[in-house]
């Protein structure tokens, strides 16, 4: 061998032994600071369909087809990183022999044109990557300090490392692949053997080297080696900064998804993540039961699972969390991607201390030991015109800023999007439970809800005498559960109101149309009157556990006496809760949404569409249909997937125009009332429901139909404000049963309509809104 192989076989095997001791420490530290996380069962049943789940899930990359060109590029970077690895051994060879070939399949054609086509599909996806990087940066991008980007926050020399490394890398391979073209025999360059490099670079290396074999093989013997520094190096700076999820979600992300909550693939949407206490769910009815020691939600870093800690540790920074979250484009300080990212940082930077004996820590700088006292949630000073202030991982007083914590509307938009599901909304809900049943720290409107939930059962505090007063004036009875029928074996549905539907005027109106177009179907339904209560919701997302176990404990035993099977609601939040949470508590049931069950309706030929679901707003003409939007309620949506039947039943109206807005479907803008936000004031930033009022409004339909009481609050609020500025003065927003019911009606006769001024839209509520 020559001195220069014996150079570059010295510094080659010196970087790497350094690299994987390094590597080999990193990778006990994150077992030991997971190790400080708190117990979770139940992530490792069902092996093999977690594994075909995390299959399916990288090799199809199903979470990231919401960008295409993005998850395109991604793919090929990915399953590059996969194939080329055996050109690794294959350099460490050519340090000794340039002519070097791995044994068996070194000159095998179908390993050969994968090395040869991986390496340029990963040249040219990072290229892709790195000019989308370019392209959306936050200089780049509007709002305050580029905010709008999805990488605004991001660590951007550890991404720029990344990328070049990648870059530097399939650069190597390429070139080692050309240097071998001209090295070998010309009998052997073959198409078969040498696809793409004979075409394009080998016959230009030809004619740089090709007289000078000798040179050739130097160089071969170089780039090897440049190869193999290349990458080491990278597992070295990887290895530095453990908390670099650019870079080490390369590995962890398998484990993130394998683990994840729904061994399915499912999104960890829909329920909640129950409240635990040594990896099992609290059971409120023994409470007194519970060890002097347990905490309830999360008060420290090391108070979230083990899961938590290494859902925090997997992030990639890629910001399609934040793109989404509909708090952070309103210019509040909540960013999913920069709460798990700090929540990363500070685990990281407290771990040494939850490791250390008691005679270490007295040794450690104080400003490790101040991250023992120091909460994760409170003051950090937040200024809206500086975001990051509302993030402080290593304090001086906190972690986050208590608005990040309650400015979130549980929408679920950022778990839906992440490429790695990490599970936002459970961390979230869970600091609120701390700061809600431990610390008393939540919004002061919460008080008043609270207060509400307990004495009255309802959040709008209204008397139970009244849960009936929707149904007056109808010209059919409405059966009441163990009064009118002895129980609901009798009838086809419990119809559940819900506390909208009862109190809130606009909601009326929808309680109203539902039960006519169930009786014109001839579906038998009973309701609960007076004995509804709240199903408890808004308490479970504002942190409250304990009310919601008691709200939610009385219905299931009333339900278990009443023998309730199936349920029918109007309230995707009702919905979402009997459906996904109730069985956390032993409540089994089947639930429909409305707007699937009239569409079911529509379908079986029960209701039939005959006329023009023409309304009052339909610029006085009453020959002519409105044209619509629809707005996809979070908590049927993206929690539940309930997408296609509210578009099915619209489409079904005869001359009907359905217009999407921009965000529909899976990407459809949150209302803002999500998350316990529908009884609190935006006190910062603007308000979500503005934004997506606009959107709506600049589709120029005369209708947002709707599918949630929240939603049509929030939404008629928005349309209101912006009528004051002169907008949208012919808009209107109606759910879609109420669409339905107008479309099976009989249409008046046409009578010549004098509009003196634009109409109002839903009347204010009589009874208190809320905010």
């Amino acid at each position: 061998m020559s001195p220069l192989q014996w150079v570059l076989i010295v510094i080659s095997h010196a970087v790497v032994f350094t690299a994987l001791a390094l590597l080999g420490r990193s990778l006990a530290h994150y077992v030991d600071v997971f190790k400080l996380g708190t117990p979770e069962h139940h992530r490792r049943d069902n092996k093999w369909q977690r594994t075909v789940t995390l299959l399916r899930e990288f090799f199809l990359h199903t979470r990231m087809k919401r960008l295409p060109l993005v998850a395109a590029a991604h793919w090929f970077v990915a399953i590059g990183f996969l194939v080329l690895v055996l050109t690794l051994l294959h350099a460490f060879g050519e340090l000794f022999d340039p002519r070097f070939a791995l044994p068996v399949i070194g000159h095998w054609p179908p390993y050969e044109w994968a090395v040869e086509i991986m390496a340029w599909a990963t040249f040219w996806g990072i290229v892709v990557l790195i000019f989308i990087r370019q392209k959306n940066k936050p200089a780049n991008s509007p709002g305050i300090d580029g905010r709008r980007s999805r990488f605004f926050g991001s660590t951007f020399w550890q991404a720029y490392f990344v990328e070049f490394i990648i870059l530097a890398v399939s650069t190597c391979i390429i070139s080692i692949r050309g240097l071998e073209w001209v090295a070998d025999d010309p009998e052997n360059r073959t198409f078969a053997h040498y696809p793409t490099t004979g075409l394009i670079i080998g016959k230009v290396m030809e004619n740089w080297f090709g007289h000078n074999i000798d040179l050739v093989l130097n160089l071969l013997i170089i780039v090897a080696a440049l190869k193999i520094i290349i990458s080491f190096t990278w597992m070295i700076i990887i290895a530095r900064f453990p908390t670099m999820g650019v870079a080490w979600h390369r590995f962890l992300a398998f484990a993130n998804i394998w683990l994840k909550r729904h061994a399915d693939g499912r999104t960890s949407l829909g329920a909640l993540h129950p409240l635990l206490s040594n990896g099992e769910p609290i059971d409120f009815e023994n409470a007194d039961d519970l060890d002097e020691n347990t905490v309830l939600g999360v008060r420290r870093i090391e108070d979230f699972t083990w899961k938590g800690l290494l859902d925090f540790t997997t992030c990639t920074e890629c910001g399609r969390c934040q793109s989404q979250c509909p708090a952070w484009n309103t210019d509040k300080p909540l960013s999913p991607k920069l709460l798990i990212m700090n929540l990363r940082e500070h685990a990281h930077a407290k771990a040494p201390w939850m490791q250390a004996t008691e005679e270490e820590r007295k040794a450690m700088p104080a400003q490790i030991q101040h991250l023992d006292e120091m909460p994760l949630v409170g003051d950090t000073g937040y200024d809206i015109e500086h975001p990051l202030t509302a993030y402080t991982p290593l304090g001086p007083d906190c972690v986050i800023d208590s608005d990040v914590l309650w400015s979130c509307t549980t929408c679920g938009a950022c778990v839906e999007q992440c490429p790695v599901d990490i599970e936002h909304v459970d961390h979230i809900v869970d600091m609120r439970r701390y700061q809600t049943m431990i610390e008393t720290a939540y919004p002061s409107e919460f008080a008043g809800l609270f207060k509400n939930l307990e004495q009255k059962q309802n959040p709008w505090g209204m008397a139970s005498k009244l849960r009936m007063d929707w149904a007056k004036g109808l010209d059919f009875d409405i059966p009441l559960a163990g009064a009118d029928v002895e129980d609901l074996s009798d009838v086809d549905y419990l119809y559940w109101v819900g506390c909208a539907g009862a109190f809130e005027d606009r909601a009326k109106r929808t309680a109203r149309a539902v039960a006519e177009l169930l009786h014109t179907a001839g579906v038998t339904f009973a309701v609960l009157g007076d004995g509804e209560t709240c199903t408890g919701d808004s308490a479970r997302r504002a942190g409250n556990e304990f009310l919601f176990h008691m709200l939610a404990q009385g219905n299931v035993e009333m339900f278990k006496e009443l023998k309730v099977t199936k349920i029918i609601v109007t309230c995707p939040h009702c919905f979402n809760t009997f459906k996904n949470e109730y069985p956390q508590l032993g409540g089994h049931y089947e639930v429909v949404h409305h707007t699937e069950l009239l569409n079911d309706l529509v379908k079986a030929g029960r209701l039939t569409p005959v006329t023009r679901p023409n309304g009052p707003m339909a610029k006085g003409n009453a020959s002519t249909a409105p044209s619509v939007t629809y707005h996809d309620p979070c908590y049927l949506g993206r929690h539940n997937h309930v997408y296609a039947p509210p578009r099915e039943l619209l489409g079904s109206l005869p001359g009907v125009t359905m217009t999407e807005m921009d965000r529909s479907g899976i990407r459809s803008f949150c209302c803002g009332a999500g998350g316990a936000r529908m009884w609190a004031e935006e006190k910062l930033g603007t308000r979500i429901n503005i934004n997506r009022t606009e959107e709506a409004i600049a589709t120029g339909v005369e209708r947002i139909a709707v599918a949630c009481p929240f939603c049509r609050v929030m939404i008629s609020d928005g349309v209101n404000a912006k009528r004051e500025g002169g907008i949208g003065q012919n808009v209107e927003v109606v759910d879609v049963a109420q669409m339905l019911l107008a479309a099976i009606q009989p249409a008046p006769p046409a009578e010549p309509v004098a509009v003196a001024a634009a109409p109002a839209s839903d009347p204010e509520p009589s009874a208190p809104a809320p905010v």
